[in-house]
Order: structure tokens, then sequence, then C-alpha cells
């Protein structure tokens, strides 16, 4: 044998050893009979069978595994995973991998979504193992089967992150290209690509990096050159916009060609932006910052510090760090080049010193946004946020890192490009700066549901009657765990509402029959909230009577609520005896999630039972929420999410406490509150469509982060309960804030929810609502809930109307509850009148308080006489009147006369009162804002004829005024 020359002996064993190394890589054809046997089907799988095209899974309960067999993996070589399989369900497939001697755990596994009836490969990274090393497979789905063809290995190459340039302050002069678009003014230095400040009135907001790096590969390796020092950008104006063009040779000999354009936006304070690179020659995108803003650096800046930031679905920040370990812990916190899909819009957003800064961006697979407060990428010493190329899908890249695991094919003559809006503007926090997106790119059609109404009616009316939810006569709150039946008012009026829609005769009598069953197992005084869903109405008093009954009960419920508050407004967290501390990466013990819930139930159980000291209580204690104003949602779901997790729940309780204590008392400043805390919640909304798949627009992320939760991280997760949540907040607002986008949200928050809704082609959990659902995958995850809390939503997005509504005439201090729509028509000095669109039912009652001496009452233009069925409590204000069908109601209130406000032009007001009542008190509501206290709240009115009047100052006359009867 003839000796090879050293060197060529070199080469060879290099060779040799990739491919010794490379041979030492298990892989497993599932299509050969003696692997899939060492295969076990280990959990909620029957029998396997080896095919021709692999190893055919049969799925028998929520839970399915197959364990494989420990193997010698290369120690120290990071991996491709790839797997090839065809299942019927689709779903997240996850495969999880450990060390003999230890076992599988969440942190070492891997997810990935798998389509349904196709053949999937897929390609995931995961570290590096080594010896004895076994694997687990979970397939998707819960029944049906999963065709595991090829599980098999590859070596994966890490490019290594250069030595970041660390940014330096642009100095810019004034005779510099500027474009400018209202307050907001952009001047670049005609010296570097990148050398560019942002200014808004004259304030100094961010700058450019003008030592950027270009990464490329080249033979695999890679290379990476500072661009913009090479060559002296060339600089156009024309029409109010500014050109920066670099032509430049890398040092590799390709001729790369870099523009961005900067132009006034489509409104004052928005500037357009427009960034493309070309090359002349094949090349391997490591990474190129089509924009790139600092914030806060200089002697000037704001540094470190901020008001509030916000990565629309991934960031809701006070002055804290983003990728923090207060949420998630680990690998599971980075996230400061996310995954796309977890984006609900493309919009960054810092506000510091009083302003913001953003950047909204249109979305595509190339482009990701990095966003770092602070930079800890670049150590500027400010801010980071921007966008770079390749983009970011979950699996391509460490969501930590600006380098991914694969480069992007540049091909010679065609362009990458990428369009983006700059936003500024004055703000104190967040909503500003998401309000003026809405306001730019407008909400997204509602989707489309694939159902006619009839058509969810009959999936919502299965759910209900033919699925394991029902016990007998008692109902689950959801299936798949430990959930209990027990007694649901809210299951029997659902039911009964549905039987009258279902259009199929035999359907419809299985619902009244079933309805009837249900609530003979509710006390009747206990109608007022008995239920599962996670939207309560009072509506079963209303339906079926025990009206005075339960307005006691909601006050016996309502009371000791006001114990749980240790001073006005302060609810502090105590972690549960033996559980998890859920306070503990918070930097207090309360959070206004957890306190808005508790003063939402105390109001809503004070408008219901009438009464006035429950009322006022309620009202203390949401004035004193103030404290939390211009914060960030947090903490309503501390069963099982961090007391400082930014969740959409709290935006819920907030919206729904601030909309009633407006309701009750007419002071503007609980509604302006309402809409400040709507707006919060929209960026938990998945105002555009993550993935091609046909389910994600107005899908709801219940939070940003939950600490012990990797499994599945819940950034990016639909929870669409949640949001129904706070969808149905959205509809009680939308009454008095008719020009906000709350409807529109809200239909489509329901419309998400019915398309997440398990179909008919599910028997086993048909009409139910999954706990969460999978965008990549589309798979619907249990528990799966029942339908109350979608119903709530879907009867209004499927033009039936609400089946409770609760409507406050506050000029006569009277508000009525109604099953079914409240119109109102009229309301002066003679009294009022509404129509009800109530239930189809034989009768159904609506509930008046607030109602002084004996009204004149007439329905359908009849008068009405104050005996049974109808019924007059004069001591507690309360009317019930029983109705058939819709039906107008006019109230001739005697107090109507008996009280007046004339707001002058002198900066007073005048209050009169009939001096009719001498015995009589009058009132002034509760006020938000202190300075538009008036004190004494509560005059006596004094005795004599004709009118007696008050001068008071016309900032304290906000709000209203009602005389009240003695002792009521």
């Amino acid at each position: 044998m003839r000796r090879l020359g050293p060197l060529l002996a070199l080469f060879w064993m290099m060779g040799f050893g990739r491919l010794a190394a490379a041979a030492t890589i298990p892989a497993f054809d599932f299509a050969v009979p003696s692997v899939a046997a060492s295969w076990a089907m280990t959990h909620d799988l029957g029998p396997a069978v080896v095919t021709g095209e692999g190893l055919r899974l049969r799925i028998t309960g929520p839970d399915p595994y197959s364990m494989g067999p420990a193997r010698d993996y290369p120690a120290g070589t990071l991996l491709w995973l790839n797997l090839r399989l065809r299942s019927d369900s689709g779903g997240t497939c996850q495969v999880f991998y450990w060390q003999a001697g230890t076992g599988p755990t969440e942190p070492n596994s891997v997810r990935f979504a798998v389509p349904a009836g196709d053949w999937s490969q897929v390609r995931v990274p995961i570290p590096a193992l080594g010896p004895r090393y076994a694997l687990r497979i979970d397939p998707p789905g819960d029944d049906g089967t999963c065709l595991l063809g090829r599980l098999w290995f590859e070596e994966r190459t890490m490019h290594t992150a250069p030595a970041w340039p660390r940014p330096v302050l642009v100095e810019t002069r004034g005779d510099d290209p500027a474009v400018v678009s209202g307050e907001l003014k952009l001047v670049q230095r005609p010296t570097r690509w990148g050398a560019f400040t942002l200014a808004f009135a004259g304030h100094r907001l961010a700058q450019g990096n003008d030592r950027p790096l270009l990464g490329y590969l080249v033979e695999g390796k890679a290379h990476w050159w500072e661009f913009g020092r090479d060559a002296q950008p060339e600089i156009t104006t024309a029409d109010g916009s500014l050109m920066v063009s670099v032509t430049a040779t890398d040092p590799d000999g390709a001729r790369w060609d870099i523009r961005q354009r900067f132009a006034p936006g489509p409104e004052p304070g928005t500037l357009a932006t427009e960034t493309t690179v070309s090359v002349d020659r094949p090349r391997g995108l490591l990474y190129f910052p089509p924009l790139t803003l600092i914030a806060g650096m200089g002697p000037e800046g704001v540094g470190t510090n901020k008001q509030q930031a916000l990565l629309a679905g991934v960031e809701y920040l006070d002055n804290e760090p983003s990728s923090s370990e207060a949420d998630l812990t680990g690998t599971q916190s980075h996230r400061q080049v996310p995954d796309t899909a977890r984006l609900t819009f493309p919009l960054a957003v810092l506000v510091a010193d009083g302003r913001y800064l953003g950047i909204a961006w249109e979305m595509q697979p190339e482009t990701a946004v990095v966003f770092d407060s602070p930079d800890r990428l670049f150590q500027s010493g400010g801010h980071l946020m921007g966008l770079i190329q390749p983009g970011s899908d979950g699996l391509n890249r460490d969501e930590s890192s600006l380098v991914p695991y694969d480069a992007l094919t540049l091909e010679p003559g065609k362009s990458l490009g990428v369009r983006a809006l700059l936003l500024a503007g004055t703000a104190r926090d967040a909503t500003t700066a998401v309000q003026q997106y809405v306001r730019l790119r407008g909400l997204p059609p509602v989707p489309a549901t694939g159902y006619s109404a009839p058509e969810y009616f009959r999936l919502a009316a299965r759910g209900w009657l033919d699925t394991s939810l029902r016990e007998g006569n008692l109902f689950r709150h959801a299936v798949v765990g430990s959930f209990a039946a027990g007694p649901a008012a809210d299951a029997a009026y659902y039911m009964d509402w549905l039987a009258d829609r279902v259009e199929e005769p035999i359907l419809a009598g299985r619902l009244k029959s079933a309805a009837i069953g249900a609530l003979a197992q509710v006390p009747a005084n206990h109608r007022y909230a008995s239920g599962v869903g996670h939207v309560r109405y009072p509506v079963a008093p209303l339906v079926y009577g025990a009206v005075a009954e339960n307005t006691d009960t909601a006050l016996a419920q309502g009371q000791p609520l006001l114990r749980r508050f240790e001073r006005a407004g302060t609810i502090r967290y105590v972690p549960s005896a033996g559980g998890l501390d859920y306070g503990r990466t918070h930097w207090t013990n309360e959070a206004n999630g957890l306190t808005a819930q508790v003063v939402q139930s105390v109001l809503e159980a004070a408008a219901f039972s009438g009464d006035r000291a429950l009322t006022a209580a309620g009202i203390q204690h949401l004035k004193a929420l103030a404290k939390f104003h211009g914060g960030v949602p947090r903490g309503a779901q501390t069963w099982e999410v961090p007391l400082h997790t930014p969740d959409i729940l709290a935006s819920a309780h907030l919206v729904r406490a601030y909309t009633l204590g407006f309701e009750l008392t007419g002071d503007p400043l609980f509604l302006d509150e309402a809409k400040h805390w709507a707006w919060t919640g929209v960026t938990f909304v998945y105002l555009r469509d993550p993935t091609s798949r046909p389910v994600g627009r107005y899908a709801t992320t219940p939070v940003l982060g939950a600490t012990q939760w990797v499994a599945p991280n819940w950034i990016g997760l639909p929870v669409q309960w949640c949001g129904l949540v706070y969808a149905d907040g959205l509809h009680n607002l939308a009454r008095h804030d008719p020009t906000g986008p709350w409807r529109q949200l809200a239909d489509g928050i329901a419309a998400s929810g019915v398309q997440q809704t398990y179909p008919a082609t599910d028997p086993k959990y048909v009409g139910l609502l999954p706990d969460s659902f999978s965008l990549r995958g589309q798979q619907r995850n249990p528990a799966n809930i029942n339908p109350a809390t979608l119903l709530a939503l879907a009867t209004r997005l499927m033009g039936q109307g609400p089946v409770y509504d609760a409507y406050s005439f506050r000029r006569h201090g009277i508000r009525v509850h109604a099953p079914g729509l409240i119109t109102p028509l009229r309301e002066d000095e003679k009294g009022l009148a509404f129509r009800v669109e109530g239930w189809p039912q034989p009768s159904h009652r609506i509930l008046l308080h607030g109602v002084g001496d004996t009204p004149e009452v007439s329905v359908n233009g009849r008068s009405v006489a104050l005996v049974a069925p109808h019924s007059f409590s004069p001591s507690r204000g309360r009317l019930v009147l029983e109705l058939k069908g819709p039906a107008t109601v006019e109230l001739v209130h005697p107090i109507a006369a008996a009280l007046r406000i004339e707001r002058r032009d002198d900066g007073w007001a005048v209050v009169s009162w009939r001096e009719s009542f001498p015995a009589w008190t009058l009132e002034k509501s509760a006020s938000l804002d202190p300075a538009a206290t008036w004190n004494p709240s509560t005059l006596v009115a004094p005795s004599g004829g004709g009118w007696s009047t008050l001068v008071v100052p016309t900032e304290a006359s906000h709000g209203f005024f009602r005389l009240i009867r003695p002792g009521g």
C-alpha cells in the first residue's frame, strides 16, 4: 500500500474523522422492525404497527408518548433534530432528551407544530447530548393515529457572534441634512451610514448606530464587516425626504448597495422609512440591521431609566428590564429577538421623560425585531430597539441572539427591504403609542367564524348536552382535569336561550328539559351568581323569578368583600399555605389586577342589590385605584401566575370596574380611566395573522410570561377565555365611548373564540372552548371549558344582542337590569322611557333601583298597576316588572321635577330642589378627582314651600345629584 504524504494524511484523517463522528450520531428508521421494536408504547398508546412508511402509533388518551432506547451521542456536538411524521389530528409534537439514570424534564425538550393529515419534516435545534441519552416522542393529539417515519440528527454549527462595536454618541450640526414631521426631526450626519439623531420638540430622543456590522458566510464561515466605515454615504434630499446610500465592497470581493430613506409620515410626528440591501454575488446573510434606534445615550439622555416600554405581545414594562427572569427563568426569559409569531402586532415603544418613541413596521418572514431595554447587546448605556435580518421563527435562532443558526441566501440582482414608521410624541405611558398605531393602521377585519348563527348555537348546545361537562343536572366548569360538577344557573339559562335558536325541535326539546333540570339544582335565592362561566350575569332571577331574594343575595355576597381591604383600595397578595409564592418577583405585594377584581365584584353586587352603602363603599375603593393610574396591568391570575405578570385579565377588571363606576355616578373621570385601561389590553390581542393558518387574528394572549409555566411558554399562546372577559368589558364601555374601537375588538375576540371551539367532528369535546390554542400547530389544548364564557360574547357577534343588559338613567338615579338589550328612549323632567328586547320566555322580569315615590308605569302604552306579578318596595326604591317579550316601558317619576342643576358661565353652578320633600336629603355623587370634591357632600333640604337653591363651584357640580328619601 502506497503511503500518504503527511499533509494528505492529515486531510484524510480530518475527513474520515468527520465521517466517523457523523456515523456515531444515532438515527431511527421506524420502517425497520428492529428499530421500531426498540421504542416502547409507554403511555396512552395502543399497540403500534410497523408499515413500509414507518411506525403507526394509535393514540388512546390525552398524554400519549413513546420512549426510545438510550444511545451514545458525540459529546460537545450541537445537533439538529430531524423528524418525519404524519399526524391525523395535528398540533404540537414534543421530543424529550435525557441521560440514562435521570428522566425527562420540560426544560430538556423541544416543541414544534405539526399540521394534520400531511407528511411533515421538521428540523429543530437541540443542545449537545453525550453518552447514554434516551428520547421520548409525544405525538400531537389525544386520539387518532400518528405515523413516525424517521428520526435523525445532524451536526449544528453555531456562528459565533462578533465583539459588537459599542455605539458612540452621534453629534449632528446645524447644517446637516434633516427631515421634519411636525415636532419630530431626524438629522443625518453626512459622514457615516446610521449616524442620525431623532428629536421631538427639540428634545433628543434617540440616535442610530454609526458602527453597524454586516455578517455573511463565505464557504460556511462567518465574516463580519463594518460596512459604513469603508465608504462615505451619498445623501440626497427631495420633497422633504432624505436618502442615504452606501455602495461598498466587502473584504471578500462582493459589492453591496445599501439604501435608507426617511420621509414625513402619514401624520405629524411620524416618519416613514424604508431600507433595502442588495449584493452583486450570492451571499449567505447572517446579520444586517435595516434600522437601529438607541435611546437614552449621552449626558442629556435618560440612560437606562424609562417610564414604560412595550413590545406588543412580548413585553409590557414599567421602569424594569426587558427579558428579565421575574416571570420566566433561564433561556425561557430570552426575548431580545423574539419569535415573530409571538408579536400581537408590530409595535415597539419606549416612554421616558414624558415622551415616547416607537417603531411600527411591515412584518415579513425575513425581518425580526430586536428589543433590549436597557441595551445589554451593544452596551450603549441606553435602550435598543430596531429591525434586523434574517427573521426569527422560533427555530432559526436563540431568541437572545442577533446571529441565527442559518444564513439567509441573497441572490444577485434581488434586494431585501423593510418599511417602517417612526412614531413620537408626549406621553406618560405606552397606551398613547398603541392608540396612534391603531389610528394609523386600523383594526383588521373580524375573521369569518365558519359558522352561521344556528350552526354555532347547535355546536354550543351539544357542548352543554353531549360532553362530560354534564353530569346529570350538574355541570363542570371544564373537562380534562379535576373539575367537579355542581349547580349552575348559567347552564340553565343558556340552554333555555339556545332552545329558541337552534332550529331543531328535538334538540330544542332536549335543551328545555336539561334547563329545567339544571335550574332545579339551584336554590331560588342563589340564582344571582350561580354558574360555571368566566363571564357571569344576574340573568337567572330575571328570567326565572325570585328577583327580590337575589338582590339580598347580591348584598350578602358584596358586603364580606369589603373586609378584604386593609384600607381604602388596598388588597395585599398573601401566598397560599404550602403553595408557591406568586408575589416573590414583584416589588410590592399588591397589584391593580388583584385589587380591581374585588372592586368590580363589590360594584356589581352593589348595582344589583341597589344598596347605597355598598355602592358608596365600592366607589371609595374605586377612587383608591387611582394610585395605579398609568401603570402596567398586572396580577389578576395569582392562582397560577405571578403578581408581577402583565395580564389581560387585569385590564378586563379595571375596564369593568371603572365603567360601572361611571354608570353609577356619572363621573367623567371614571370613564376616562375605563378607556385608558381598555387601551392597556390591546397589546394582548393579535391584530394580525400570526401564521398562514386560519386561526390567529384576534386571538388573545393571557399574560406576558409566567414563572413556572415553561411547557409551554405562555408568550404567544392564546388563552381565549381571558380575552373574552376583556371583550365583555369592552362591550360595556362601547355604549359610553361609541367612537372607540371597542365593539370591533370585542367582536373579533369573540369570532376567534368561535374559531377555536371544538368542532362537531370532535364528539368528545364538541362545542367546548379549549383552555389554550397553539397557533402554529392550530391545536386545541385542554382543559376544555363550558360554552358560557364564549356565549356571553357570541350572542352579540351573531346578531342576537346581549343576554343581559343594565342601564343607568343618571338624571333620575335609576338603574335598570334586564335579560336582553336595553335601549334608552327618553329621559327628561317628566320621567324616562326605554325599550327592552326581553327573552321569548312566557315571561321575564326587569329590575329597577333608585325609584322614588310610587311611579306611574306604562308598558307598551298601557298603564300598569304595581301589584302582582309586579312589585314595588318604597323603602328600597326597588321596582320589579314582569314582562312578556320585547316591551317599551315608561315611568313618570315624581322626583323628576324636584331637582335641577344649572351650570353658569361665571364659574358657579346652581343646584335647586323642591322643598315639597322637606325630610329628604340632597346627595352628590363621589368624584375621582380630589380637585372636584364638594364638601359637605350631603345637605338636608330646608322645610317650607317653593324651591331651595345652593350655589357651588362649577367643578363641584361634576357628577350628579339626587334626592334621597328618609331611611333609604
